[in-house]
């Protein structure tokens, strides 16, 4: 039996007794947590989708340690303007074991057909209130990848989103201000962070302008002006 669940903004293939290394976590070491975020699970080929996630289903781990992946070296050069720049990052990272995969909440997934046979006596008035239901679990989903404007990483992308800011649109209309104190206000030690041109690169991902947004990042460093 094997579940794909998302952890900390990525998606994982686990099954039980699996290390994973991970984002870091806000757990302590020795912490039991749960991840109900699971998308699939295959239990003896019975597979089970989840849309997005699957209801009642979960993933039980261990926190083992916290740790720092291998040194990655980011270089940045410009030609023709004599820039060079030479940086180095470890990830922050948290190894867990998985200790079981709950699936629970496969069962009453199926069940979810038998709300057709209900309307029969009044189908005229009960087509439009399933239409009406519809686009209100598509809302739920809609969210943005703000890791995409450079500058914010998943701790950063996890403040936003607490607080309200989850899609390029809201992150362009809010100030630099009203950023500025929530990066501030965060436990994840992210005063640090500048996010001047952050509405900027946002407007342009709303707008889907990819290929303006590329080439303002070729021209930043880690977010900022140079």
């Amino acid at each position: 039996m094997y579940a794909i669940v998302e952890i900390a903004g990525q998606q994982f293939k686990v099954s039980k007794d699996q290390k994973v290394y991970v984002h870091r976590l806000g757990e302590e070491e020795g912490n039991k947590i749960s991840f109900d975020k699971v998308l699939l699970l295959d239990d003896n080929g019975t597979v089970t989708l989840g849309a997005p996630a699957i209801d009642g289903a979960s993933v039980e781990a261990k926190v083992l340690k916290h740790l720092k992946g291998d040194k990655v070296i980011v270089f940045k050069k410009k030609r023709r303007k004599g820039f060079k720049k030479k940086n180095g990052h470890r990830q922050s990272l948290t190894q867990i074991i998985i200790e079981s995969i709950v699936a629970s909440g496969s069962a009453p997934k199926k069940a979810a057909p038998k709300k057709e046979a209900a309307p029969k006596a009044e189908k005229a008035a009960d087509a439009p209130v399933a239409e009406k239901a519809a686009p209100k679990a598509k809302a739920s989903k809609k969210g943005d990848d703000l890791k995409k404007i450079e500058g914010i990483g998943p701790k950063a992308a996890e403040a936003l989103v607490a607080a309200g800011i989850d899609t390029f649109a809201k992150l362009a209309k809010a100030s630099t201000e009203s950023v500025k104190e929530i990066l501030d206000a965060s436990t994840s030690k992210l005063s640090h962070l500048d996010p001047t041109t952050w509405g900027q690169q946002a407007q342009l991902a709303a707008d889907e302008k990819w290929d303006e947004l590329q080439k303002l990042q070729d021209e930043l460093n880690g977010g900022k002006a140079v």
